[in-house]
């Protein structure tokens, strides 16, 4: 594995040595935008614990569910740790060569609680890089939707933090870090339709992949234990989700106000596709189904949220819903792979999607600090977001292919035969979410009846 991932480590150290510090902005904070930034930053993180944990939760068989909320515990934890080290520094710092930022910022160093005029002049730089945290957090927990229910953890743990640092902390200086290519290039991404969505998707198809396809895949039914679980996550995806794509406007003012409503309405609009496109080949629209395509309306506004206003939100959201249905419901099942819990469906579709939706949309009216799209005169703008969308699969893509394919030389990937059986809950943490409880019957046998009770039930025998 080392022997693979050396070449990438070492260009990227070369490319991250550390350079000049930047002087730090000294305008005076605003306080508003400050609280507004801390809040959004928590709403962000609500949406991967509980939100993530909730919404797959639900979706797995029951001897899997502690295993995959764990895993978006373990993501935040490790993630945090990882991005005050060295992530943020990779992502945001003083850029190298227009790919990654270099280490001056390593440990979080100079980064203050006054404000850095590069990414915001009104908010501290901590601030800034709590925030971006959150959205790294929920980028790697989305993939474990790709490989829920066979993947061991040891290697779930040393797969995120390569992925992180390989794969998206050099993505999101190339879109949001100062100097970053596509980010000169002019590509637009104003809460990570390419960053999080694409990465995470592309991921997730590549290690489902990899891994293969679950025990019993296509001749044992794999159905969602806890629907309520799925539903409850995906209301807290959606109230976070303000948070995510409001709070991307860095000040409590007009444009995050513009984001909520767009926000609001492609999901809206997503829910009622995708749940009209069930209704439509199957006679009966599902909760499973309503769930899962606000996410996809939520995944597509995304990268346009700060771009479009309200009508073109709705256009967005209700392509998403059936695009992303489609992925899910057809495609998938003409190619056969195992994507557990349509990470690639409805993130790596509906992310792309977005994307160049935003190339179609976007109005410099709406923010004039972006661009104007095809249908506002310029086509050139879609050209933009398509090399970027080419570029985040491509890299994602790849480097998730030689991680894993690397890793694999030092982990077992996958559980057993034996240990998949038995579920992960019980094999990877020894524990199980249902312990008095066997497919919904009590493991112990009920209570005989007291003298008083049984003749109570003769009674409604003899009068039934």
């Amino acid at each position: 594995m080392l022997a693979r991932l050396l070449p990438g480590l070492l260009i990227l150290t070369v490319l991250a040595l550390p350079g000049p510090a930047l002087a730090q902005g000294t305008s005076p904070l605003d306080t508003g935008d400050t609280a507004f930034v801390l809040v959004c930053a928590a709403l962000v993180m609500v949406m991967t614990l509980p939100g993530v944990a909730l919404f797959y939760g639900g979706m797995v068989r029951r001897k899997n569910v502690l295993s995959i909320v764990m895993q978006s515990l373990f993501v935040l934890a490790l993630v945090s740790v990882q991005w005050v080290l060295w992530g943020y520094t990779l992502a945001f710092g003083p850029d190298r060569a227009h790919v990654v930022g270099d280490l001056s910022w390593l440990g979080f160093r100079g980064v203050e609680q006054v404000a850095n005029p590069d990414y915001s002049a009104e908010v501290p730089h901590l601030a800034f890089a709590v925030f971006q945290l959150m959205f790294a957090v929920i980028t790697a927990a989305l993939i474990t939707g790709a490989v829920a229910e066979r993947m061991r953890f040891p290697a779930f743990v040393a797969f995120t933090l390569l992925w992180t640092t390989l794969v998206y902390d050099p993505l999101a200086h190339w879109v949001w870090g100062v100097g970053g290519w596509l980010r000169e290039l002019g590509a637009l991404d104003f809460a990570g339709g390419t960053v999080v969505h694409i990465s995470s998707g592309v991921a997730g198809l590549i290690a489902a992949l990899v891994l293969g396809r679950r025990r019993g895949y296509g001749s044992e039914p794999m159905l969602p234990h806890n629907l309520p679980f799925t539903v409850l996550g995906a209301a807290l995806l959606w109230f976070g989700w303000f948070g995510f794509n409001a709070g991307s406007a860095l000040s409590a003012g007009g444009l995050a106000a513009s984001a909520f409503v767009v926000t609001n309405t492609a999901a809206a609009a997503a829910t009622l596709s995708w749940a009209g496109a069930e209704w439509v080949r199957h006679g009966k629209p599902t909760v499973l189904g309503a769930a899962t395509g606000c996410v996809a309306g939520l995944v597509a506004i995304t990268p346009a949220a700060g771009f479009v206003g309200p009508m073109s939100a709705v256009i967005i959201g209700l392509v998403a819903g059936v695009a992303c249905y489609l992925a899910v419901s057809v495609v998938k099942a003409r190619l056969g792979y195992d994507d557990s819990l349509d990470v690639f469906g409805v993130h790596g579709v509906g992310g792309t999607w977005g994307a160049l939706a935003t190339g179609l949309f976007a109005s410099r009216a709406v923010n004039p600090a972006g661009a104007d799209g095809l249908l506002f005169g310029n086509a050139g703008q879609l050209w933009t977001q398509f090399v970027g969308v080419a570029a985040s699969w491509a890299f994602a893509g790849l480097l998730t292919f030689l991680i894993l394919k690397g890793l694999g030389m030092v982990f077992r990937l996958r559980a057993t035969e034996e240990e998949e059986e038995q579920g992960l809950d019980l094999t990877q943490h020894g524990e199980d979410a249902y312990p008095d409880m066997a497919v919904g019957i009590p493991l112990t046998p009920a209570p005989a009846p007291t003298p008083a009770g049984a003749a109570r039930a003769a009674e409604r025998e003899a009068g039934a």
